[in-house]
């Protein structure tokens, strides 16, 4: 996904636009908009609704907001999660590699970065799975993982293995940089089939692209020295 196609994706959506302060599952609060525990509307939690084209955001009532019906997740939505699991465990695996074959010595560093927020982002989609019954153990057949987009293949994993040095940082990069598009693609196709519109997963997706968009973009800031 371009810059440009990143840009769209963040665009669009439903006309109505929520968008939670503080978020209403870290809020402890329920999607009507009230504390779970008191049954008292929520305190903090805004919800807008997005305007039409040329027309301001307008703020929902607590009312407006208990008669909203938030989307659902779908067959779509449980898949992406899946399969996404599976792209950042691989993700993992290659990062995994970098201390002992670097020649930089700034690309350990990238790797820990990079390390950490896919781990918080496995730790959240399990989450998201558990919570709503659906098989967070489960991920798909690695032998098939070529099949998710930008997943590199056994053989080609290997070589990133066998690779030290400069050979294995031009490789890293360059491996990592498809890596991180096809997550952008998964987040594209998820769209199409219509999920994403659940407003934790939608939430996560808009993360996943603005996040790994900056590191592809770092990412090959640092390839192009190699190729400078």
């Amino acid at each position: 996904m371009s810059g440009e196609a990143a840009k769209r994706f963040l665009a669009s959506g439903c006309r109505l636009a929520l968008v939670v302060v503080g978020a209403l599952a870290l809020a402890g609060c329920s999607p009507g908009g009230k504390d779970e525990e008191t049954d008292e509307p929520a305190a903090g939690g805004t919800v807008v609704e997005g305007g039409a084209p040329g027309e301001e955001p307008r703020e929902l009532t607590p009312e407006e907001v208990e008669e909203l019906e938030l989307p659902s997740h779908t067959d779509a939505d449980v898949r992406f999660m899946q399969a996404m699991i599976l792209h950042h465990e691989q993700a993992l695996a290659m990062t995994a590699l970098v201390p002992d074959r670097t020649a930089r010595e700034d690309l350990p560093l990238l790797a820990r970065r990079l390390e950490i927020s896919q781990r918080d982002e496995i730790a959240r989609m399990r989450g998201w799975l558990e919570e709503r019954g659906e098989d967070a153990t489960h991920h798909g057949d690695h032998d098939h993982a070529s099949d998710v987009p930008g997943m590199l293949t056994a053989a080609e994993l290997a070589a990133l293995e066998a690779a030290s040095g400069r050979r294995f940082d031009a490789l890293f990069l360059r491996s990592m940089i498809r890596h991180h598009q096809g997550a952008l693609v998964m987040v594209e196709q998820l769209q199409a089939e219509g999920g994403g519109q659940e407003p934790e997963i939608s939430a996560f997706t808009s993360h996943v692209v603005a996040d790994q968009s900056i590191e592809i973009s770092r990412m090959a800031e640092l390839l192009a020295e190699f190729d400078g």
